[in-house]
């Protein structure tokens, strides 16, 4: 066997295995980070959540964003709302939030009951306090390549892709499914990365076909195991957002994982991945929130 044969068996066999996407372990380097740095700052960076109703994942939710926020030092009150909270109600609760100059950001946990319309209580939230980056006045600005508070997932996910690129311009993205949350902000992130972006949803004819150019896929759809490993270019960086619980108990993601790590350069577990990270970026928007206070 001649040295360029060995030297392309040897890269063959390190591609059967992709590399894991560690988002505990960049988690925890990004909350290490920020306890050392609300260390330094004059005030306490302080945040308020909010929560509508018993959804027991809601709960899990709020809970672990607690643990983080002690963690990097940061002061953090929940205010468990009954389900039958009306609107009026809600948006009464965020405007003394707002008034409060103590608080530097407000989260509401998503979802909320049927009576009430999440659009308006997003943008009920003053900008500068909008920690989830929702509000319309903050993807406003990062569609228009201005600093702001950016959709906490996404900014995480980012910092994930970067890890495993020196540079992302001129790579190919694509991205499945198009949420204000996940989607559409992902977009606008990549694009000021210089890469080609392209988001798929319900319309796109063939995602596969769209899937099998990317230099890095991001799932985010909500479909259990949609992503097979045909449709992965080899050594593509697969970002998965998706959660699902299948009716074992388990929780998978958007791409059939174990398929997809014959194939794949690097890819996130589920879970492990991504849901730490969404947590970690959330505590780094309270700190800048409260820094620009």
């Amino acid at each position: 066997m001649t040295i360029i044969a060995l030297l392309k068996r040897c890269v063959y066999a390190m591609r059967m295995s992709a590399q894991l996407i560690d988002g505990k372990a960049l988690a925890a380097s990004i909350r290490q980070a920020l306890a050392a740095q609300v260390a330094q700052m004059n005030i306490q960076p302080n945040l308020a959540v909010i929560i509508v109703g018993d959804d027991p994942a809601s709960h899990v939710y709020v809970r672990n964003k607690g643990r983080a926020a002690e963690q990097c030092g940061i002061a953090s009150t929940t205010d468990s709302l009954p389900a039958s909270t009306t609107q009026k109600e809600l948006l009464a609760h965020i405007d003394a939030l707002n008034k409060d100059a103590a608080v530097h950001g407000i989260l509401v946990q998503l979802p909320l009951p049927k009576q009430i319309d999440a659009n308006e209580i997003i943008n009920a939230i003053a900008p500068e306090k909008d920690v989830d980056g929702f509000h319309i006045s903050n993807a406003g600005k990062l569609a228009t390549g201005q600093d702001s508070l950016v959709a906490c997932t996404p900014q995480g996910c980012l910092l994930m892709i970067q890890q495993q690129h020196d540079s992302l311009a001129g790579l190919h993205a694509v991205i499945i499914g198009k949420s204000n949350i996940v989607g559409r902000p992902m977009a606008q992130l990549l694009l000021n990365q210089g890469c080609t972006v392209t988001v798929c949803h319900s319309k796109t004819k063939d995602v596969a076909a769209e899937c099998r150019r990317a230099d890095i896929i991001i799932a985010a759809v909500g479909r259990p195991l949609m992503v097979k490993a045909d449709w992965i270019k080899q050594g593509a960086t697969i970002i998965d957002v998706g959660i699902n619980r299948l009716d074992d108990g388990s929780l998978v993601g958007d791409v059939d994982f174990d398929s997809a790590l014959n194939v794949a350069g690097a890819i996130t577990p589920v879970p492990g991945g991504v849901g730490p990270m969404t947590i970690a970026c959330l505590m780094n928007n309270t700190v800048k929130a409260a820094s620009l206070s």
